[in-house]
């Protein structure tokens, strides 16, 4: 069966940095391009960062120069460093496929940025 588990989120204050992970199972993972997704309360799901199996990434403006997305298909790993956050950073992050259809989501981790 597919999983996604997200961690790595926590409280940190303006300015500070992040690190999430994702493993995924139950996929072909070095098969498909992946994205970190991100939610808040009363607000669609976003776009934050995406990454094709070979590891050209792209970012949505508001991150661009602050967010690093990686991966690692050898342990069907990904990664998402947060630097320099910000208040507007804040929300549960989730990661999946980046395309039009999806796995089944995880739980996400829940990312808070206080100013």
């Amino acid at each position: 069966q597919v999983q996604l588990v997200e961690s790595g989120g926590g409280l940190v204050q303006a300015g500070g940095s992040l690190r999430l992970s994702c493993a995924a199972s139950g996929i072909i993972f070095s098969l498909s391009a992946m994205a970190w997704y991100r939610q808040t309360p009363g607000k669609q799901r976003e776009l934050v960062a995406d990454i094709t199996r070979s590891g050209s990434a792209d970012y949505e403006a508001s991150v661009k120069g602050r967010f690093t997305i990686s991966r690692d298909n050898t342990k069907n790993m990904m990664y998402l460093q947060m630097n320099s956050l910000k208040p507007e950073d804040t929300a549960v992050y989730y990661c999946n496929r980046f395309g039009n259809t999806w796995f089944p989501w995880g739980q996400g981790t829940q990312v808070t940025v206080s100013s």
